[in-house]
Formats: structure tokens, C-alpha cells, sequence
């Protein structure tokens, strides 16, 4: 079995330069930890073995202590430990400091969605796109609790915090895609705060993001919202298409539908009621559902917010 098989056993693909460190961290403990085991167990067992209980006339002589010993046991382990400390403390250097000519892409985590801007001002959502060989530095914040992000592939991981900008960076040595996740619990909808990493060329990565400054270009509007569904809105999040209820309600079949309201009152789903929905969202709050939408005013502009409107107009029961 090579190393590349025997690694897919314990550690996903290594896809940064900072995995190389980390995962030698891995082995060298995994390894100690191993030849250790089987130390203790075998003279475990030896011991038992050998002082097994024979009767009362058996009994071994009474050593309080041997010193050569016991010099042996204390110095062994503190060198294997003065030796893991340095390499946990190289590879956490290596991992906390930044290079000067890092790419900086900023990102903000919320209930529940990542939003990724990068340093021309494009946005984007659950996915998040870097250059393959050059350094990238994510400049962390969240909009309401702690979130965590983490890039097994990449071996990165930091908590993202309120009021707080927390920092990790790599550099990717492969090409493909990838998964980002929260590590953090921050309610319901957790386990779906999601993103792609897609890994591209350098020429490619120029070439989009130079082009990225329209996210709906040559989309219907239909197509547009169901992007920002599944994207810039987080829709996805809280609303199914299938029925299934989530935190909000489901989408299917919502056009035109009478909801109950939790003040009593009932609302129609049209245009009005979405937009409304939208950008303030605690305005008509539908009956058996909790108040906990984001406001998107400020964030959804009236093109975005029209292109959503058509998508759930497409949405039958």
C-alpha cells in the first residue's frame, strides 16, 4: 500500500501547501502513538504472565525504586515531547502568518450561508473560487453568532466571530472541487451551511473574475432567482421546493397561497407580500414559524429580488 492509499485512510486529499506540515504532524503522532501502544500492551500482558499469583511462598522481593529506570521513562518522553511541540509550533506559524502577497478575499458567515467578496468587488455565494500556486488570505467576520470555517482539504480552520476579523490562508496545489464547512453549531440549519471551493487555473480565475460583475448574465429570470435561491439569498437554508417543512416554510406551491399569520390575520402570496417578505421579514411572519429570517435590505437589489419573484411564481404544488 502506498502513501497516498495508506493517507486516504485517515486525511482527505492534501490540496494546499500547508498539508504537508499537518499531515507530517499526523503521522509522527500517529506513529508514536502506535509503537507505544504496543510497548505498554506487550509488557502488559508479559507481566501477567510472568508475576501471575503461584501461592503465598511466591512472592517477590520488595524494590522501592530503581533510579537508571525511572531516568530512562522521564527522559525519553520529554524529548518525544520537546520534539511534537516543534513541529506543532512550525507548521502553527506557517499556518498563522500570511505571505505579503497574499490574495485577500473577504468573508462573511450567517445563518446560514457563507458570502464570499472578493478584492474587485464581486460577491459570491456558497462558492467560493481561488487561484491554483497562489497565496489566498480569508478575512473573517459573522453577521450574528459564532460560525466556523473550516477546508479539510486544506487543512485551515478558524472560528468566525461577531465584531471580531479572524484570519486563515493557503495556497492550492491542485486543481478541482472541494467542500467548505461550518464546524460551529449556530442553529437549525447548521448542517447546511455549506460552500463549494473550486481550485482554477490562474488564466482562468483572471479570466472570471474579470467577468463576474453581472451574475446574472445570459440567465432568464427564472433561472437568475433560482441562483440567487441557491446562492446569494440562502434561501435554500430555511425553504424547501419539495413540501418538506424547514425553519420556513416550503416554496412548493406558494404562489397565490392564503398563509395564516401569527397575529391572526391571513396574507395572499403575491408580489407584494414577497417583497415585503424579503426585506422585512418579521412584517407578516406566517402562523407555526419563528421569527428568525435575516433581513435582505441592503443585500437583495430590486433585479434580484424580481428574479426570486419569478422563480416562485414557478414553483407548483
Amino acid at each position: 500500500m502506498n502513501k497516498i492509499e495508506l493517507q486516504s485512510l485517515f486525511l482527505p486529499r492534501a490540496s494546499s501547501t500547508l498539508a504537508k506540515d499537518i499531515d507530517y504532524s499526523w503521522d509522527v503522532i500517529t506513529a508514536i502513538c502506535v509503537v507505544f501502544f504496543v510497548i505498554v500492551v506487550t509488557a502488559m500482558g508479559y507481566f501477567m504472565w510472568r508475576y501471575r499469583y503461584r501461592g503465598e511462598s511466591d512472592r517477590p522481593s520488595l524494590v522501592d525504586h530503581n533510579l537508571q529506570l525511572e531516568i530512562v521513562w522521564t527522559a525519553i518522553p520529554t524529548v518525544i515531547v520537546m520534539w511534537l511541540f516543534w513541529i506543532g509550533f512550525k507548521g502553527y506559524v506557517n499556518a498563522s502568518v500570511a505571505p505579503a502577497e497574499s490574495m485577500e478575499i473577504r468573508v462573511l458567515g450567517e445563518k446560514w450561508k457563507w458570502t464570499f467578496i472578493y478584492p474587485n468587488g464581486v460577491e459570491t455565494y456558497g462558492e467560493l473560487r481561488i487561484p491554483k500556486g497562489k497565496p489566498v488570505k480569508l478575512v473573517m467576520s459573522s453577521k450574528d453568532v459564532i460560525h466556523s470555517l473550516f477546508i479539510p482539504e486544506f487543512r485551515v480552520k478558524n472560528d468566525v466571530v461577531p465584531g471580531l476579523y479572524t484570519s486563515v490562508w493557503f495556497e492550492a496545489t491542485n486543481l478541482g472541487e472541494t467542500t467548505l464547512e461550518c464546524t460551529q453549531y449556530c442553529g437549525d440549519s447548521h448542517s447546511t451551511m455549506l460552500a463549494k471551493v473550486t481550485m482554477m487555473e490562474a488564466p482562468a480565475f483572471n479570466d472570471w473574475l474579470d467577468s463576474a460583475g453581472d451574475p446574472g448574465k445570459g440567465l432568464t429570470p427564472v433561472a437568475f432567482g433560482k441562483k440567487i435561491y441557491s446562492g446569494k439569498g440562502g434561501c435554500l437554508a430555511c425553504h424547501s421546493l419539495d413540501g418538506a417543512p424547514m425553519t420556513g416554510p416550503t416554496f412548493k406551491g406558494i404562489w397565490g397561497r392564503k398563509e395564516s399569520l401569527a397575529d391572526g390575520g391571513s396574507a395572499t402570496v403575491d408580489e407584494n407580500y414577497v417583497r415585503e417578505s424579503i426585506l422585512v421579514p418579521t412584517a407578516k411572519v406566517v402562523k407555526g414559524f419563528q421569527p428568525v429570517m435575516p433581513p435582505f435590505k441592503g443585500i437583495l437589489s430590486d433585479r434580484e429580488i424580481d428574479a426570486l419573484i419569478a422563480f416562485l411564481k414557478e414553483q407548483k404544488g
